[in-house]
């Protein structure tokens, strides 16, 4: 039934076509999460201890709709982004450049991760809708200095600094399918690839890949095959803190977001120190498990700092209407990762374009179905809690 995209019409359709066609050690990269899951599961169930309240009678049709919001001074098509992640083109031959093309074609903004597939370069001559770059802040200032100037130099709209990662999750699926980057084969884990024979062609009769931000700078990840959480504990700075969020904000000198806000004092010192927008995020349950969710702290964060600077919620978006109750709870955008992950996966840029697309309708019809012409006018009267 899922042997092609065209029979996928939402998020889980995607994820049951990924895992056909990638070996089981990259299936369970993307779709794990730490510890027991909990959080990772939760993320997802948040959305639906709510329900949204429809006016009738209000005239609204397609035409008249108007999904439109601006982040961080950039004007967006949908209120619905594509977060940065890593390691796309192990999922997909063309990896983050499938993904920004894609997000251009709905004029929604795209984020390129530190551990990129694609240069800072070659995504910026190739993708012209709003990017953003994150920024993971290593032990090398050499390499933090250079993806920064690179960054400003190819005319990155944003910059967001990813701040849940002072140590490296518990990634046991990884663990357990000794999932490392490079890949580095077991015996078990090279029959999931022999198993899985389209992946492997794919992948050894296109260019050889590099991550792109690091390979002139440190050798694990590169050269030396590391698994993800073991690189966040090895290789990222767990010295980081607000005075060094802050220098980066005024070395960047454009709009600035902190990504892994779960906290009202942490989103107040955001605002302290010149942000423009939080990332309410707990980097898709992959970090601390059993730590609150993105869509259960939104309405005290956007209370706290949303007159102040922009709140986005980030994790568990499967369907329009979970974008529809963040922004009655006051969220001026939604992002994620695996909504487009398991479709790229599945499919390509023409399984991101699939994945994006349906979830517009969704949010298209779901609008309708709430009466509603713009997202603006979107409020708490509009959802109530069980």
């Amino acid at each position: 039934m899922f042997g092609s995209i065209k029979n996928c019409h939402n998020v889980k359709d995607f994820r049951k076509l990924a895992k056909k066609k990638l070996p089981s050690p990259i299936f369970h990269y993307i779709d794990g999460g730490s510890d027991d899951e909990v959080t990772y599961r939760r993320n997802t169930e948040s959305y639906e201890q709510c329900d949204l309240i429809p006016d009738v009678l209000s005239g609204v049709n397609k035409e008249t709709l108007d999904l439109s919001t601006t982040v961080m001074g950039q004007k967006l098509d949908m209120p619905l982004y594509c977060a940065p992640t890593a390691l796309q083109r192990l999922f997909h031959h063309d990896g983050e450049m499938a993904v920004g093309k894609a997000a251009e074609k709905f004029g929604t903004m795209f984020g390129l991760s530190s551990l990129g597939t694609f240069s800072i370069e070659d995504i910026a001559k190739e993708i012209k809708t709003p990017k953003l770059f994150q920024l993971y802040v290593h032990k090398d200032e050499g390499l933090n200095r250079s993806m920064l100037d690179r960054a400003k130099a190819a005319n990155f709209e944003t910059l967001a600094l990813t701040v849940d990662t002072a140590s490296g999750g518990n990634r046991e699926r990884d663990l357990y399918t000794g999932f490392t980057y490079p890949l580095k084969l077991s015996f078990s884990s090279m029959m999931e690839f022999i198993l899985k024979p389209s992946w492997g062609i794919n992948h050894v009769t296109h260019k050889k890949f590099e991550l792109s931000q690091l390979k002139d700078h440190v050798k694990e990840g590169t050269s030396v095959a590391i698994s993800v959480g073991e690189y966040f504990t090895k290789m990222l700075d767990d010295k980081l803190d607000w005075k060094r969020a802050e220098e980066i904000n005024k070395y960047w000198g454009k709009p600035f977001a902190i990504k892994g806000i779960m906290s009202v004092e942490d989103a107040k010192r955001a605002v302290d120190i010149g942000a423009s927008a939080v990332m309410v995020s707990n980097h898709g349950g992959r970090q601390l498990d059993g730590s609150v969710t993105p869509f259960d702290q939104l309405a005290e964060i956007v209370d706290a700092v949303g007159d102040k600077i922009d709140v986005i919620c980030e994790g568990g978006i499967r369907r329009g209407t979970h974008v529809l109750k963040a922004l009655s709870l006051g969220a001026k955008a939604c992002s994620g990762g695996r909504m487009y992950l398991y479709a790229l996966a599945a499919g390509g840029q023409k399984g991101v374009e699939r994945a994006i697309g349906k979830l517009r309708e969704e949010i298209e019809r779901d609008m309708i179905l709430m009466g509603i012409n713009s997202i603006d006018q979107l409020s708490r009267k509009n959802i109530k809690f069980r």
